[in-house]
């Protein structure tokens, strides 16, 4: 199974996903805007817990400068709409069902876990520039401490 890997500088894959509430979000419609667009495997797991409240956490601080923060799984809505509840998160998740959006960004296909290889979700963050080129591609990201990082990266402490 041959993945897909952007690079920066490459076109960022448009897509159009509803988010908790049922409402279609577009890649598109964030043009003119930096976005910080992030895949995870599963709602309301400890990992994915843990790296959606860092980013809620740092919202404020990513919002201040210019980014818009999206979180994509193949959880449905609903799913979505109550690990927004639990976890109190103050951006959108998005509902990517047939992982038609993560194939595009290579964030689902092989994986090493606890030495075996298996097929699933790449847990990766892609920060787009404000005309839809990627500007940085980070794959298999740890869920711990890796949004404090990647301000370092953009330069937000």
């Amino acid at each position: 199974m041959t993945q897909t890997r952007l690079e920066p500088g490459d076109a960022a894959p448009d897509f159009i996903l509803p988010d908790a509430e049922g409402a279609d979000i577009s890649l598109k419609s964030l043009r003119g805007k930096r976005v910080i667009l992030y895949f995870y495997p599963a709602a309301m797991t400890p990992g994915c817990t843990k790296q959606a409240c860092d980013f809620r956490d740092s919202l404020d601080g990513l919002t201040a400068a210019g980014f818009v923060v999206l979180g994509v799984s193949k959880d449905s809505p609903q799913k979505l709409a109550k690990f927004t509840e639990r976890d109190a998160l103050t951006f959108p998740l998005l509902s990517d069902p047939d992982l038609a959006v993560h194939q595009a960004y290579g964030a689902y296909g092989e994986k090493t876990m606890y030495g075996k290889t298996t097929v699933g979700v790449l847990r990766s963050t892609f920060v787009i520039d404000a005309e839809g080129k990627i500007e940085k591609a980070l794959y298999n990201v740890k869920a711990t401490g890796h949004v404090a990082r990647l301000r370092k990266d953009l330069g937000l402490g």
